[in-house]
């Protein structure tokens, strides 16, 4: 489909595409598509407001209840899911098979939202005092602020929309202004469910806010927003962080990587190299979990590095509606600058690269590059800091403590892996002496993170939760409750008095 047939499919009307002071341009070729408008930030006072609320109903309506509109979600994302996905292409890049899978994920979000409004479970706990019962309950805490980047631009804010409605908290979305179209249609998705579920879901349940950093401060500062969920890079969350901290808020932060791979002497090289492959160069290394670091032990470097040099070499770079590319554009023209100004510090600090260069022959415009294998003498400034875009740096090691050394000796820390068949290095690998990182995986990539298991965790900021598992717990404040049903009132031991 053509941007003018997708916007049309996905409810957009000229309106909200024409007259706007924010411009939308395609990473594929370079071409604006639509001029949107921006939240005034006057508004942002009403905005909060508003969700405040919000929340003073919907905080009373059963949890299970709150689930069915999540459910509801579900269904128009799965009705939206090709014209969404080829959304998610236009405005950010990805070829189609990862804009498809991005909607998937919200799909799957939904489905794990609906059973978790069923088990928001506390705990009873045994009581020292005779004729006593303790509980321990969950209750919402007010207006989530979603603040989400380019690179998952609809994934990251279902993450933590269906969980914050379901717990009982409504939604303040600030997503990237390099994506807002792919925002505005969640935005209207998400209104067809609601139309759907009723009058039960109040007005100001999910407000969408559009514009640049002055807006995101408006969440981060506001003490009404006592959540507020934060994905970006580390140097983003170490200023987002202590803010919300200072005011006694809450952060939830997912955000940079700089993730690497160990490959251990026993590794299938064939599995091996599917796995780096797909994790180094897909959405054109810009996903959180992208593959950066490639740590091989120096008896099988040899024969990895050709084998990864023959596959680079054949990667289809172009056009991401194409079906055959499997590298589309990196998402603006500085993101290639950034990338070349890594490559020549590499080449500064001792580093041979292998490809990397801009790639216009053939292409409908936009910032397309091949990807970089890079060899490095050891790990420089350079590999310690992460770069958003394809570049692959190699290193050796002899062993497998230094090996993990390696990998632990970033700033960065949110996933890692190591391919190996060898029991005992794998159970190292994921053992409290192994990898520090909020995620760690054997004979798997460092990216395609599923639902169910909780997300994030990056270790330089403290890191926060999104997604599966008990992340839930991060939407809602703990009551413990202590009931006496007894006919005695318990005083501390040698203390009476008469009524």
């Amino acid at each position: 489909m053509d941007h003018a047939s997708v916007l049309k499919t996905l409810g957009f009307t000229d309106a909200d595409v024409t007259g706007g002071a924010l411009p939308v341009v395609s990473p594929i070729d370079g071409v604006e598509v639509a001029r949107v408008a921006e939240t005034p930030l006057s508004d942002m006072p009403g905005v909060i407001e508003a969700a405040q609320e919000a929340f003073k109903a919907w905080r009373s309506v059963p949890a299970p209840r709150r689930g069915e509109l999540v459910r509801l979600l579900g269904e128009e994302l799965r009705a939206a899911k090709e014209a969404l996905g080829a959304l998610v292409t236009l405005e950010a890049g990805k070829i189609t098979s990862e804009g498809l899978g991005e909607v998937q994920e919200m799909i799957d979000i939904c489905d794990l939202a609906v059973g978790q409004s069923r088990q928001l479970y506390g705990l009873t706990i045994a009581s020292e005092r005779p004729g006593h019962k303790m509980t321990e309950s969950w209750h919402p805490m007010g207006p989530v602020g979603v603040i989400s980047a380019f690179n998952f631009p609809v994934a990251v804010w279902s993450w933590n929309a269906a969980l914050a409605l379901v717990c009982g908290n409504p939604v303040i979305w600030k997503p990237s202004e390099k994506t807002p179209l792919t925002a505005m249609a969640c935005q209207k998705i998400l209104g067809r469910a609601i139309a759907r579920f009723g009058a039960e879901a109040p007005e100001g349940l999910h407000q969408l806010v559009l514009g640049g950093a002055e807006i995101g401060d408006a969440l981060v500062s506001s003490k009404d927003v006592p959540i507020l969920s934060a994905t970006g890079s580390t140097r983003m969350g170490s200023i987002v962080g202590p803010r919300v901290a200072a005011r006694w808020g809450r952060a939830i932060l997912e955000l940079g990587g700089n993730n690497a791979m160990i490959v251990a002497p026993s590794a299938d090289l064939d599995m091996a190299v599917r796995g780096i492959v797909f994790s180094a160069v897909g959405t054109a290394g810009q996903r959180c979990t992208s593959l950066r670091r490639l740590i091989v032990h120096r008896s099988i470097k040899a024969d990895l590095m050709a084998r990864l040099k023959a596959a680079y070499a054949s990667l289809p770079i172009g056009d991401p509606r194409d079906s055959g590319t499997l590298i589309g554009p990196l998402i603006d023209k500085k993101a290639l600058e950034a990338m070349q100004k890594a490559l020549a510090a590499a080449r500064a600090e001792g580093g041979t690269v292998h490809g990397g260069a801009p790639v216009t022959e053939g292409m409908p415009g936009g910032a397309y590059v091949a990807p970089a294998l890079v060899e490095m003498p050891g790990q420089t400034g350079t590999v310690k800091t992460e770069t958003f875009a394809p570049i692959l740096y190699v290193l050796d090691y002899d062993r497998l403590d230094e090996a993990i050394a390696l990998q632990n000796d970033v700033p960065q820390g949110l996933s890692s892996c190591i391919f190996t068949l060898n029991l005992r290095e794998a159970e190292t690998f994921l053992s409290a002496a192994g990898s520090d990182c909020g995620i760690a995986n054997v004979n798997i990539g460092p990216s395609g993170a599923e639902i169910g298991g909780a997300f994030g965790g990056e270790k330089e900021t403290g890191g926060g939760r999104e997604s599966g598992s008990d992340a839930w717990k991060g939407y809602m404040r703990r009551q413990t409750s202590t009931v006496n049903y007894s006919a005695e009132l318990p005083l501390a031991q040698g203390v009476s008095f008469d009524i």
